[in-house]
């Protein structure tokens, strides 16, 4: 499949992972899917994103897919998620017995997924690798008074990821945020985080920049 981006961190060998981009096709169709599934071991688990901190465990029955987050121990499960702008965090554990992907835009991480997703984990931070994805980048991600509120509220060393603008607003940086997180769980092997969606139009879908447009996707499992 064209347009495949192979996240550079230290999982181990039994990992998997990829990110797709504009060039591999809109993730939100089926034709784009059924090109994708030629290089999975199974059918990934499309959830239904909703901007929350729910995670799916996919080891178990599944009923209602409406999450921002899944986990699996299982070789036969695929993890994805899908984004324009947010940022998809990919999480795996040294020995390479669980994963976990998160769909963490700034609705979901102020209010928590990338927590929601390690409990699911059950592993100790410092055993967890994780890597962020191509997201809107620091530069020009520009949000209002209430965004930075809610980030706030949570942790106000949140405040270091917030630049002043015009009146009212400022931009953001959500990998640092993310960063900020994971190392208050323990977690200090974190890759990725240097991609702007935003600002590649060729690579990358953006809704900041594009209005509706299509879906990349990020997955994880195991082999």
């Amino acid at each position: 499949m064209k347009g495949i981006l192979h996240p550079q961190w230290d999982a181990p060998a039994r990992v998997r992972s990829l990110m797709t981009t504009r060039e591999s096709g809109d993730m939100a169709k089926d034709a784009a899917r059924v090109a994708l599934r030629r290089s999975l071991p199974a059918d990934p688990a499309w959830l239904r994103q909703v901007h929350g901190t729910a995670v799916l465990d996919l080891d178990s029955s599944v009923d209602d897919v409406t999450a921002d987050a899944a986990i699996t121990r299982s070789g036969k499960r695929v993890c994805v998620v899908q984004v324009a702008d947010c940022m998809p965090v990919l999480l795996a554990d040294r020995s390479g017995t669980v994963v976990g992907a998160a769909h963490a835009g700034w609705r979901g991480l102020a209010a928590g997924v990338l927590e929601a997703t390690l409990a699911a984990m059950r592993v100790p931070g410092e055993q967890i690798l994780a890597w962020l994805g191509p997201a809107i980048g620091p530069s020009v991600y520009e949000v209002g008074d209430e965004v930075r509120a809610a980030f706030l509220a949570r942790d106000e060393a949140a405040s270091q990821a917030f630049s002043p603008t015009r009146p009212g607003h400022w931009l953001l940086d959500l990998y640092q945020v993310a960063r900020q997180r994971l190392h208050a769980e323990g977690i200090t092997s974190i890759h990725g985080g240097d991609l702007c969606t935003y600002s590649d139009r060729k690579r990358f879908y953006s809704y900041r920049r594009d209005g509706p447009t299509g879906r990349m996707a990020a997955l994880i499992w195991l082999a």
